[in-house]
């Protein structure tokens, strides 16, 4: 078990309206310094097709598009002591402060990506946003359970939030 601190800034700007959290980022995550680093992880490929969008490469390529869709990127927890990857490993977990974003942002819906984000969102967060997360299913390599259709199936419940007058 290891004690980490969250260390890659939230994606958002001020016409962002939708928010997605994990939980956490990954060891490898922490490695690119950037949400949904490993290559096996299915985030960027389900938002892509969600969008109708080409499959983003580069950092500034995956912030872009998110911005460009008034969509918010962060996780849950700003630190907790977690083995690995394995979310549900985690142990003493410590809230970011959301108000980072909502404070800033038109923010209508909030999204958390798999049963462990949404569970410390709705204990943590919801207290203080006030706001009901969606629970989307895991892009995480460990839920291949999920198909990538029925992943980008799901992930299409955040369209209505970015249409206009939403």
């Amino acid at each position: 078990m290891e004690h980490i601190i969250h260390s890659i800034e939230p994606v958002f700007d001020t016409e962002s309206r939708v928010l997605i959290l994990g939980t956490m980022p990954s060891p490898k995550s922490r490695e690119v310094q950037f949400y949904y680093g490993h290559p096996q992880n299915r985030f960027w490929r389900v938002l892509a097709a969600v969008l109708g969008e080409e499959l983003p490469q580069s950092v500034p390529e995956k912030k872009a598009m998110l911005l460009r869709h008034r969509i918010a990127l962060w996780d849950v927890l700003a630190e907790c002591e977690i083995t690995g990857a394995s979310d549900s490993s985690i142990r003493n977990p410590v809230a970011n402060d959301l108000s980072v974003i909502l404070d800033h942002a038109p923010v209508q819906a909030v999204f958390t990506t798999g049963a462990t984000a949404w569970k410390l969102y709705t204990r943590l967060q919801k207290p203080h946003t006030g706001i009901e997360a969606v629970r989307l299913p895991s892009t995480s390599p460990a839920n291949c359970a999920v198909k990538m259709e029925a992943l980008t199936e799901a992930y299409k419940a955040i369209l209505p939030w970015l249409e206009p007058g939403t």
